[in-house]
């Protein structure tokens, strides 16, 4: 445990430079105090460790100092090579990047770990996309993605009913169920689009300064939050019979069906519930209720209500 600790202060200091004992007490989630040992036992063990009194002092390491990586254990180094995604990799133009990166681990890695690769390998593969998505990436995706790393300025013709031109900074891009779509600031605001809707791409030729607290994760779970709040705009009411409730799932989209969970009053005594079911639209709902069959009954809106009777009696004359 604390030679695990040592190797990541070491590493801290490594790739960030300076680094104040608050600091690295609380990346190693350790005390001020455990931090002031960990020093001590890295210079009595000729880790160069240097600390530099004052106000803007700190630790850091003396002589550009380098460690190499033979403090992983088995299931990091295999952790390692499994957070590689090598299909979007492949699909951004970074297949050779990724690939001579892998080489520098394992020449750096000790010999007993230089199989985790392969472990991986043998063991985890993504596949993100749909069953029936098509498996080639969208054709602009890797000029997009050198954009992206560069902090270049693009201008793009993207298709939605009708053909726009947008001048974008690209921020990010993000792969969401098999499907591309770039981040990017157009004037004041951040939207996003989808990548193999954009028709042509053309360097604006110039760069533009990122905002340093832009968070991407965090933009994205946000925006598409917000698109499932404006998806789901009307309610329907319902009756579920235990059997219903456990096939809710396969047929509502999740947050629909976790909102009605959370809403489901107590069972009846034959067990049914009674529940308000967020959907995008009634005609969407009518799906919905069709594929539960018996398992539910609608009890709002009275015109959902009614075209759901209609059904019954067709599908009663039908199998009469």
């Amino acid at each position: 445990m604390r030679a695990a600790r040592l190797i990541n202060l070491v590493l801290l200091l490594q790739s960030r430079g300076m680094l104040t004992a608050a600091e690295l007490a609380a990346e190693l989630e350790v005390s001020e105090r455990t931090v002031y040992r960990d020093v001590l036992a890295l210079s009595a063990a000729g880790v160069p460790v240097y600390a530099e009194q004052g106000r803007a002092g700190g630790y850091r390491l003396v002589g550009g100092y380098r460690t190499r990586l033979t403090g992983l254990n088995r299931a990091e180094a295999e952790a390692l090579f499994l957070a590689g995604l090598p299909g979007p990799a492949r699909d951004m133009g970074l297949d050779e990047p990724v690939r001579a990166a892998r080489r520098k681990v394992l020449a750096a890695l000790p010999p007993g770990l230089r199989d985790a690769s392969e472990r991986a390998g043998q063991r985890f593969h993504l596949d993100a996309p749909g069953w029936f998505d098509d498996p080639d990436p969208p054709p602009h995706l890797a000029e997009l993605a050198r954009a992206v790393w560069q902090d270049r300025v693009l201008t793009m013709r993207y298709r939605r009913r009708e053909e726009v031109t947008r001048t974008v900074e690209p921020y990010g891009l993000v792969l969401k169920n098999g499907i591309w779509y770039l981040v990017g600031r157009v004037g004041d605001d951040l939207r996003s689009y989808r990548v193999d809707r954009i028709i042509a791409v053309e360097p604006a030729g110039e760069t533009f300064e990122r905002d340093p607290d832009f968070d991407l994760p965090g933009f994205w779970a946000e925006r598409a939050a917000a698109f499932v709040r404006q998806m789901l705009r009307d309610t329907i009411t319902l009756r579920l019979s235990p059997h219903g409730v456990r096939m809710l799932r396969f047929v509502a989209e999740p947050p629909a069906v976790q909102q009605a969970m959370a809403d489901a009053g107590e069972p009846d005594p034959d067990g049914w519930v009674r529940t308000r079911l967020p959907v995008e639209s009634v005609e969407v709902a009518y799906t919905y209720v069709m594929r539960l069959g018996p398992e539910a009954e609608v009890l709002e809106p009275p015109a959902l209500r009614a075209r759901l009777a209609e059904a019954a009696r067709r599908l009663n004359d039908l199998y009469r």
